[in-house]
C-alpha cells in the first residue's frame, strides 16, 4: 500500500502514510503580496490538519506566516536552518514563547525527523532559499525524502543539479515543481522539460505535478496564459517520452492519488 497524496494548489500537499499526516508549504490565502489565487478554491479546513509540517524554504509563497498560524497548537514545524533569525515572525508561532505555539525544529541537508512510524530526511535543492527580497543568505532551500510504507520525495523549489539522484536516493514517489506564480522560470527552477528529466534521474514509481496553475501576479492575466494553464498537460507528454515507466498523476486542486510502492 502505498502513500495518499493531496494537492492543495501551489506548492502545499498533504502526504499521508503509515497513519501520519504530513503538509508541506501550507499557503491558504486568496491573495497575499502581488500575487491572487486564480484556480482553485482555497484549502478546506482538513488541510491544516497535519502531524507535521515541512517547510522547504524561505519564500513567502512557501513560509507563509499567517497560513501556519492557522495549525493546531503542538504540530511539529520543520524549517531550513536559519529560518527563526531570517522570518523573525515566526518567533511568535514557537512553543517555546507561546503555549498555543508550533514545535519549530531547524533542520539542514543529512538530518533526520522522526514523525511517529514516519521517517523525514533531509536532501538539498538547487534554489535561493533566503526571505527575499533583501534577506541575508542564511537558510538553504530543501527537499524532504518521507519514508513510511512508501517513499515520497517532496522536491520544494528546486533546479537540476549535479547528483541529484544520489542525494535524494531511491524512491517511490516524486511531487515535482512544472512551473512557478509568473511568466518566466530561471535555471533555479523545474519547467516541464527539466521536470521530466529529473523524473528519469530519480525513476519513481509515480510523480505528482505542482507548483503551477494556482496563483499568478495581479493584472498579469493576459501575460503568457499558458505559462499559468499548461504545465501540468506539458509535464505528463514529456514524462511519457523521459520516463515512461512513470505514472503521473494530473490532480486537480482538493483531488487526491493513492500512489504504488515501486519493486
Amino acid at each position: 500500500m502505498g502513500a495518499v497524496i493531496t494537492w492543495w494548489g501551489h506548492a502545499t500537499c498533504t502526504v499521508e502514510d503509515s497513519g501520519v499526516r504530513l503538509l508541506t508549504d501550507p499557503l491558504f490565502v486568496r491573495r497575499f503580496a502581488h500575487l491572487r489565487r486564480r484556480q482553485g478554491a482555497l484549502p478546506t479546513a482538513d488541510a491544516a490538519v497535519a502531524d507535521a509540517v515541512l517547510i522547504s524554504h524561505l519564500h513567502s509563497d512557501h513560509l507563509h506566516v499567517r497560513s501556519l498560524a492557522r495549525l493546531s497548537p503542538g504540530t511539529l514545524l520543520v524549517v531550513p536552518r536559519g529560518a527563526v533569525r531570517s522570518v523573525p515572525a515566526l518567533r511568535r508561532l514557537d512553543a517555546r514563547r507561546n503555549p498555543r505555539g508550533l514545535r519549530i525544529r531547524e533542520v539542514a541537508p543529512g538530518d533526520e525527523v522522526a514523525v511517529g512510524p514516519v521517517r523525514v530526511r533531509v536532501v538539498p535543492a538547487h534554489h535561493d532559499g533566503r526571505r527575499l527580497p533583501v534577506g541575508p543568505h542564511l537558510s538553504p532551500a530543501l527537499g524532504y525524502v518521507i519514508s513510511g510504507q512508501s517513499r515520497t520525495y517532496f522536491a520544494g523549489d528546486t533546479g537540476l543539479f549535479d547528483g541529484m539522484a544520489e542525494a535524494v536516493g531511491l524512491v517511490d514517489v516524486a511531487l515535482l515543481p512544472v512551473g512557478g506564480w509568473g511568466p518566466g522560470l530561471g535555471s533555479d527552477h523545474l519547467d516541464p522539460v527539466r521536470a521530466a528529466q529529473a523524473l528519469a534521474r530519480l525513476a519513481p514509481a509515480d510523480a505528482v505535478p505542482v507548483h503551477y496553475g494556482t496563483y499568478w501576479p495581479i493584472g498579469f492575466d493576459g501575460v503568457r496564459p499558458h505559462e499559468f494553464h499548461t504545465p501540468g498537460t506539458e509535464f505528463v507528454r514529456e514524462a511519457e517520452l523521459a520516463a515512461p515507466g512513470v505514472t503521473v498523476h494530473l490532480l486537480h486542486h482538493g483531488e487526491s492519488a493513492r500512489t504504488r510502492v515501486a519493486p
